[in-house]
């Protein structure tokens, strides 16, 4: 590990031309139909597959190769009770949020951000709740996507002894190009083939691993590795995530993009089983590299959240090992350009629009739309590189912020009539204070 060999370079070089040329080809197949709906929501055009594996891929970012493997292989089979937890999250959002979430932004004067649809959700011509979420947003987004990006970081470090630092801003710069380019539809079609890098990468390397073994040998497990139920508070704290997916705004916009009520059932069934594989899968590198590499990863606070770089490292040739580091890529940029883009469309569409510029253009909001892209990526990326926490801890706090803040007004918001605006006002604030102050 240091020196990245020609092989890895470019199995890792042809992804991120995959994605450009993504963003490239919807930036021409779209450019006479721009606008704010067709940018930040794809017309609602997306189909069952692209918006299951954009769901997904947008969902779990590098903490399911590096932050969720990394817990398990440091603190034990204890940990896997945040896999359940998004597991069940998962499919109840998908069963009772999806289809209504779609059906009733329609019916709120065809909302295309989450702020827009709860401020026409309760016929509130005053623009207080679409600022105070558009604040919201960023604060958290800022956070959230610090964690892919500082996971970017991470890889590149440990792989090819570059600096961290060039190795954020590369990343970064590679996600705004496509973003810029081609906006919800590039980004839910990166996210697709993104999935499905993923989902391979998740399967193979721990199969290869467990067959390795049998020449290996099985390193000496901690006591109390293999015991799921050692600590309530991980079994409270891990199925406590699953509530946070009723509030995350990159997951839910995905669920107002979809073309039609019948292409939500299959991207359900789609989504459950892609999600159940790609949790099992992480589960098993966390369980097999420490059984496979032992206690290497222990030396240096942080560094357990390697070892899906270091056993694939490993175990495959340098061109193949290339190929699964970009699936690491893949988890990063799937879910840093929704983040991106949904920020986005809260600051122009909430805040500028709304308070700055009520008579602004298609076109400028466009350009505004853009800028605010480049801006919170920049704030994501001071945040990466000046933050001690791990990848796990960072998107712990965005999750609980968006779960706190999002989930239960969005429920409510769907679901029971009487729920009104000095209700939403005080979900958002009340929610979003505890996370913090709790964080």
């Amino acid at each position: 590990m240091g020196t990245a060999s020609s092989g890895e370079w470019i199995a890792i070089l042809l992804y991120f031309a995959l994605v450009i040329g993504v963003g490239v080809y919807f930036f021409f197949r779209d450019r006479h139909q721009e606008g704010e709906k067709e940018y930040f929501l794809g017309g609602r055009s997306m189909g069952g597959w692209v918006a299951a594996l954009s769901a997904g891929a947008s969902d779990m970012s590098a903490w399911v190769l590096m932050g969720l493997p990394g817990s398990i292989y440091l603190y034990g089979i204890g940990k896997v009770w945040i896999s359940v937890g998004l597991l069940i999250g998962t499919v109840c959002a998908w069963i009772f949020v999806a289809p209504r979430l779609r059906r009733y932004s329609i019916r709120a004067n065809d909302s295309i951000t989450i702020p827009q649809f709860l401020t026409n959700r309760f016929l509130s011509k005053n623009k207080g709740l679409q600022i105070i979420s558009a604040i919201v947003f960023v604060v958290v987004y800022c956070i959230y996507s610090a964690s892919s990006i500082s996971a970017c970081g991470t890889l590149f470090n440990t792989v090819t002894g570059m600096s961290a630092k060039t190795a954020m801003i590369i990343a970064t710069a590679i996600i705004l190009v496509y973003v810029f380019l081609g906006g919800f539809n590039a980004v839910c079609w990166t996210d697709f083939f993104q999935g499905m890098l993923m989902l391979g990468a998740l399967l193979i390397a721990p199969i290869f691993a467990a067959f390795m073994l049998k020449g290996h040998g099985v390193s000496e497990m901690p006591a109390g590795y293999w015991n799921a139920f050692a600590s309530w508070k991980d079994i409270v704290s891990g199925l406590g995530w699953g509530l946070g997916y009723f509030g995350q705004p990159h997951i839910l916009v995905r669920f107002m993009g979809i073309s039609s009520p019948q292409a939500i059932k299959k991207s359900r069934r789609i989504a459950t089983v892609w999600v159940l594989i790609s949790l099992t899968a992480a589960i098993m590198i966390g369980v097999s590299g420490r059984m496979f590499l032992g206690d290497g990863l222990l030396l240096n606070d942080g560094n357990q959240e390697t070892i899906y770089i270091s056993m694939v490292a490993k175990i495959f040739p340098v061109f193949i090992a290339g190929i699964f580091l970009s699936a690491i890529l893949a988890a990063i940029m799937s879910t840093a350009d929704s983040q991106l883009l949904v920020t986005a469309s809260a600051l122009t569409e909430d805040f500028y629009h709304n308070k700055i510029r009520p008579q602004a253009t298609e076109k400028e909001l466009m350009w505004v739309s853009r800028g605010c892209v480049m801006a919170v990526a920049i704030i994501a990326v001071l945040i990466a590189t000046n933050q001690n926490s791990t990848i796990l801890g960072l998107v712990s706090y965005a999750w609980g912020g968006f779960g706190s803040a999002f989930g239960p007004l969005v429920l409510c918001s769907l679901f029971w009539k009487r729920t009104n605006k000095q209700g939403a006002y005080a979900g958002i604030l009340v929610g979003g204070i505890v996370d913090l102050v709790w964080a």
